[in-house]
C-alpha cells in the first residue's frame, strides 16, 4: 500500500498523502474505495496517528478523499484528483516560464521547450 522512506527530506504525512494520491491516481484505490482507518494506519506504518490523521485530513481539504462519520475515510474521484494537480503543475509551469523570461529567455525559446517534451 504505503512505503515510507525515512531519508526522504519530506515529511511522513507528506509521504503518506503523496502515497495515497498515486493510489488513486492509478486505480490501485478505487472512488468509493475505504482507506485504512486511522489507526490501522498507524499500526501498520508505525508512525503515531496524528500523523496519518493530518495526511487524511489534507486529503480530504484537497478534494482526494471524503468522510462518511462513523463509517471511514473513502477515496474520491480520481478526475478531481487530476484536476487539482493539473492546476498546481500548471501554476509551477507559469512561475517557472516567468522565471526564464525574466533570464531573457525567448517566448519562441520556451516553445520550443515546451514541443520537445511533447
Amino acid at each position: 500500500m504505503i512505503e515510507l522512506n525515512y531519508r526522504d527530506g519530506r515529511p511522513i504525512y507528506e509521504q503518506v498523502k503523496d502515497g495515497f494520491k498515486k493510489l488513486i491516481l492509478s486505480g490501485a484505490l478505487r472512488e468509493g474505495e475505504k482507506l485504512p482507518s486511522v489507526r490501522e494506519l498507524s499500526t501498520l506504518l508505525a508512525v503515531n496517528p496524528n500523523t496519518i490523521q493530518r495526511a487524511y485530513r489534507e486529503l480530504e481539504a484537497e478534494g482526494c478523499v471524503y468522510t462518511a462519520p462513523a463509517k471511514g475515510t473513502f477515496a474520491a474521484s480520481p478526475s478531481a484528483l487530476r484536476e487539482e494537480k493539473t492546476a498546481s503543475l500548471m501554476r509551477t509551469l507559469r512561475e517557472t516560464a516567468s522565471a526564464l523570461r525574466a533570464l531573457g529567455v525567448t517566448e519562441e525559446e520556451l516553445r520550443r521547450g515546451l514541443e520537445e517534451e511533447a
